[in-house]
């Protein structure tokens, strides 16, 4: 798209009428590309661009505008199955539902006479172009293959089980296909044993009966400790082997040395990690400002190891560390993004060692905002490694043998610069979302010893804010520098989402109003009223489903969470591509030396790789979450019949979903055990409400469940609901009381003020019950912050 000559800042109209004829690839950059603004226009095309959203005439979605609920008039779809009649049923391939919430369902025209390429079944990936449907049932949209572009897996992976007879089966480990078995003739085994988890090549699909299946490999029995991740690795083909070449180049390099380098070798850094923690690649040191103009003030150190010294663009190293994108951490294992050579050797701030980083100085003023930075290609020796309890533990007055010498010098330092810093974060008040992440312990075998909850410290708290400074800071720089980044960037909630969490205030009587732009702050206002009381877990859930998804990008839209204008990850390039490109890009824009961003390098091309490491991202998150899933499953597998407490952590048509407290186990309690009457999805109160006695069941009720099914291969449980807070029916209206001067706020349950029955209500929640969907969201690690 060429830039058009200047003709005058445009009307709301020719925007829209722009917008319209570029569905889905029309932003901020775009719209000022086709009427020649400058930037001095920019400002003044946000506000009529957030204008016409307010209005509904457009609608939002990352940094891109459309009309409001549209497709694209081409787009990638998978078909998923066949309606009532038979017909083809698709939905969008690239959809977020965190943000977009349960993707349109799309009906496929086939002609009499398809034209070759175009011949589709369900399981195949094809390009449509689509339309919205004229017809006043079915889906909203129809469209038209224009190409099949893959077709359905003929290979998928499972558990083999032998026949007395020979032969077996295969239990298929995807939770979709669970309840698909697939038929192994003797002759096709592969020499698989009982128990082997094996890829198989779908050979005969028949209507009647099982299909049948080839076994392809053998990939190890699910009774080894390795087993359970090694079912996510290869469900989601996360590469597990590095390539002969890259290997090789790990194995060649050298350590790091002066050469180019300014020497930090005096500067006493330490690493603060989790206590198994095997790479260390952040290091951080704080002093006090001796400029007398900086009264109150610190200097914060944060080196990163110099990762973009051994792994160079173009490399077999750097082709394989794309490829992978991120590594991936399971309970049992790590399937890291660099040979170990690199990752916990080379690249690691072991104690006492020199090892090659890019370290960035930060000047804090006693108000905690960073004055100035400066970075720096340095050779540093850490002068220990601390784990988060071990550094809180001497703060509190608990020094050991390491922690004892390290205390005045340099731990006290670290938590002055800490409380400073927290007085610019504190003001800045980015989003409160501090939820409790568990961690599971394993014994010796691989098998769950028990799920914990690590206390929140502000050794961890310390390490994040000092990881955030040192982002912004090289956003900043190479902004200034004008050179292309990948960005970490955090839009904010669209209007549907923040109305349907207003909506679903309102049922609770808590108040939320909404004036001005959309800040952090008003998510922060409700939940600081209700910390302490019963209604925090609940609303904090739906507070952060509300949120968009995090991403990386080579275009700028902020970081909404953080709230912030610029942040780009830099901090851990071991386990990050995005880091590694940043770090280069300084190399390249200061002029530190080797290793630089190749200048071929564009935004085009890093949108490509932005895209891409976003996707690598979220398969990791998906495989980790599974992974947890299978092993908490297999735990629990023997406790069939036993009665646990849990809260409900999803509601959708199909039933509710619980998370245990004793583990953070997630399982279903299907909607047809709730009893004998009808219930109506309630989408605005995220709740299952009875059409005859009123009984709600809601997001975030505590319930008491019965296990009654396991299936550790799927990961999944299935509940028998016991009793709940929704025993009385119809049941108590919840209510909200503000805080007072003269008494403490209280909220709870109002007697005298029941809910009605659903029906005796408008047809709006009936209406409202097929748009819904329960999700699950993924944890975030130290250095992952939104």
């Amino acid at each position: 798209m060429k830039p058009k000559k200047d003709r005058g800042f445009p009307d709301r109209q020719a925007i829209v009428a722009f917008i319209k004829a570029n569905q889905g690839k029309a932003g901020t950059r775009e719209i000022a590309r086709e009427f020649g603004l400058k930037n001095a226009d920019r400002a003044e095309l946000r506000r009529m661009l957030r204008e016409l959203a307010d209005d509904g005439v457009i609608k939002k979605k990352r940094h891109k505008v459309s009309e409001p609920d549209t497709l694209p008039p081409t787009l990638l779809a998978d078909i998923t199955g066949r309606d009532s009649d038979g017909e083809l049923i698709a939905s969008p391939a690239e959809w977020d539902e965190v943000e977009s919430g349960e993707p349109p369902r799309i009906l496929i025209e086939m002609p009499r006479k398809p034209k070759p390429g175009t011949a589709a079944g369900v399981g195949d990936r094809a390009l449509l172009r689509v339309e919205r449907s004229d017809e006043d049932e079915g889906p909203a949209w129809r469209g038209r293959i224009i190409k099949v572009i893959d077709k359905a897996k003929s290979r998928i992976l499972g558990v083999f089980r032998s026949l007395p007879e020979g032969g077996g089966r295969l239990v298929p480990v995807d939770k979709k296909f669970a309840d698909r078995e697939l038929n192994i003739a003797k002759t096709d085994t592969g020499g698989a044993q009982d128990g082997d988890l094996v890829s198989v090549d779908i050979v005969r699909s028949r209507g009647f009966g099982l299909a049948s299946g080839r076994v392809k490999e053998k990939l190890g029995s699910v009774k080894s400790e390795k087993a359970i991740s090694l079912i996510a690795i290869y469900a989601h083909e996360i590469p597990l082997q590095f390539s002969t070449a890259a290997e090789r180049e790990a194995e060649a390099a050298e350590p790091a040395n002066l050469k180019g380098r300014e020497d930090w070798r005096d500067v006493p850094l330490v690493t603060i990690d989790p206590p198994d923690a095997k790479d260390h690649d952040d290091a951080v040191h704080a002093e006090p400002d001796p400029d007398p103009n900086n009264k109150g003030g610190f200097i914060v150190n944060v080196a990163i190891a110099d990762v973009s010294f051994y792994v160079r663009p173009g490399s077999a190293l750097d082709r394989d560390a794309l490829d992978r994108g991120n590594s991936v951490y399971f309970p049992d294992r790590v399937v890291p993004m660099l040979p170990e050579r690199i990752s916990n050797n080379l690249c690691s701030l072991v104690p006492g060692e020199p090892r090659g980083a890019l370290a960035v100085r930060m000047v804090l003023g006693s108000d905690g905002r960073k004055r100035s930075h400066t970075f720096h290609r340095i050779l540093m020796r850490s002068a220990a490694k601390l784990a988060y309890a071990q550094a809180q533990a001497a703060i509190d007055g608990r020094p050991d043998d390491t922690t004892g010498p390290l205390l005045d010098p340099i731990l006290r330092p670290l938590y002055a610069a800490y409380a400073c810093a927290k007085r610019a974060r504190d003001e800045r008040d980015p989003l409160n979302l501090d939820l409790p992440e568990r961690k599971i312990l394993l014994k010796s075998d691989g098998t769950v010893d028990r799920v914990v909850v690590p206390e929140r410290l502000d050794a961890h708290k310390l390490i994040e804010e000092f990881m955030i400074l040192a982002n912004v800071a090289a956003a900043e720089t190479l902004e200034k520098k004008s050179l292309p980044l990948i960005y970490r960037v955090h839009d904010e909630p669209t209007l549907e989402k923040v109305h349907a969490l207003s909506e679903f205030l309102e049922t609770l009587d808590i108040p939320f109003t909404k004036s001005g732009a959309l800040r952090p702050t008003l998510f922060n206002r409700v939940l600081a009223q209700l910390e302490g009381h019963d209604y925090y877990p609940l609303v904090s859930e739906v507070v952060l489903r509300a949120q968009a998804q995090a991403e990386y990008s080579a275009e700028n839209y902020g970081h909404f969470g953080l709230n912030l204008r610029r942040y780009a990850h830099f901090t851990s390039p071991i386990r990050r591509y995005a880091d590694l490109v940043v770090h280069r890009a300084l190399i390249r824009a200061l002029g530190l030396g080797e290793g630089a961003l190749p200048d071929s390098e564009t935004p085009e091309s890093l949108g490509e790789v932005a895209a891409h490491i976003s996707l690598t991202e979220r398969r990791a998150m998906k495989a980790e979450r599974e992974t947890v899933d299978r092993l908490i499953a297999h735990h629990l597998a023997d406790r069939i019949g036993a009665s646990f407490q849990g809260r409900v952590s999803g509601v959708t048509r199909a039933g509710l979903f619980v998370k245990l407290s004793e583990t953070g186990a997630d399982g279903l309690i299907p909607i047809r055990s709730l009893g004998t009457e009808y219930f109506n999805y309630d989408e605005s109160r995220h709740a299952l409400v009875g059409t005859r006695s009123g009984t709600m069941y809601q997001l975030g009720d505590v319930v008491d469940v019965r296990l009654i099914e396991a299936a550790p291969i799927a990961g999944a449980l299935r509940f028998e609901l016991l009793s709940s807070e929704s025993d009385s029916s119809p049941r108590e209206r919840r209510q909200f009381r503000p805080q007072r001067k003269s008494s403490k706020p209280h909220p709870g349950r109002s007697p005298e003020r029941k809910r009605k029955p659903e029906k005796q209500k408008s047809g709006k929640a009936k209406k409202s019950r097929d748009k819904g969907k329960g999700k699950k969201k993924g944890k975030s690690k130290k250095g992952k912050a939104w």
